[in-house]
């Protein structure tokens, strides 16, 4: 199984003119982070969980090939504005998408992409398949995928796993109960956003907290924001079996 980081970073901080912090100006290319988004590829199969507005760009700078399907987190903008672009992938792959979202994102996609929807299906719109997730386990074409609730503020939100790796952005809060899957990791990634307290993300403090707590073998951090600093001076703060992610970073699991 192989995990690619598509994108590490966050709308959070970031102002819509052109950028002139230190780290947007910086030299490292690891410090150049698009939406948070992976790529797993796991039993012959493409998996990508959520499709920020970067996704077009993110599938052209990892190769991408082939896709068989989206899993979605939750429905804020920087996690799903880029779906449309699924269209490259019907027309190459022949096939239309397997997109996987509790009902509420559902709906929310539903209202976003209200053409892809109509009962007039106009010529080359996305191909899509909706699967609804539900707090258990469900299946794509065989793998095995653990929806973990965890808690974005007061919106509930998922992070998933698959096999030995679990995947988890834009949290704050896991349940003791929920927990309880998240043991016996080879991998985690979770989301750190910057040092100063925040109201629906996990600072770096938490998370190291968090995986310090659930002793993965490995821990990889993303969904970045700005306000964190450089790759290379935070990379020397973390312990020996905690990383930052970059863009671009696989990972064999």
């Amino acid at each position: 199984m192989k995990l690619t980081f598509l994108g590490t970073g966050t709308s959070q901080g970031i102002p819509i003119i052109a950028c002139k912090c230190p780290v947007c100006l910086s030299t490292d290319r690891r410090d150049k982070r698009l939406r948070t988004s992976a790529m797993i590829e796991v039993d012959d199969k493409t998996i990508v969980i959520d499709s920020g507005p970067d996704f077009r760009y993110q599938m052209l700078r990892a190769k991408v090939e082939k896709l068989d399907a989206i899993i979605f987190t939750h429905e804020h903008k920087d996690h799903t504005a880029g779906l449309d672009d699924v269209r490259a992938f019907n027309w190459v792959n022949k096939k239309a998408v397997d997109i996987y979202a509790e009902e509420r994102v559902q709906t929310s996609l539903k209202q976003e992409f209200a053409y892809v929807f109509a009962e007039f299906r106009y010529p080359g719109i996305p191909q899509l398949n909706l699967w609804t997730v539900e707090n258990k386990p469900f299946y794509i074409n065989g793998t095995k995928i653990v929806p973990i609730r965890v808690k974005h503020f007061k919106l509930p939100v998922y992070g998933y796993r698959i096999n030995n790796l679990a995947y988890i952005t834009d949290a704050n809060h896991i349940s003791e109960e929920e927990k309880g899957k998240l043991k016996g990791l080879k991998v985690l990634v979770l989301n750190a956003l910057r040092k100063e307290k925040h109201l629906s993300h996990f600072t770096l403090s938490e998370a190291l907290a968090l995986i310090k707590e659930l002793k993965p073998q490995r821990a990889y951090l993303t969904h970045f924001s700005h306000q964190l600093g450089f790759h290379e001076e935070i990379s020397k703060e973390l312990p020996d079996n905690v990383f930052m992610a970059y863009d671009g970073l696989e990972i064999e699991i």
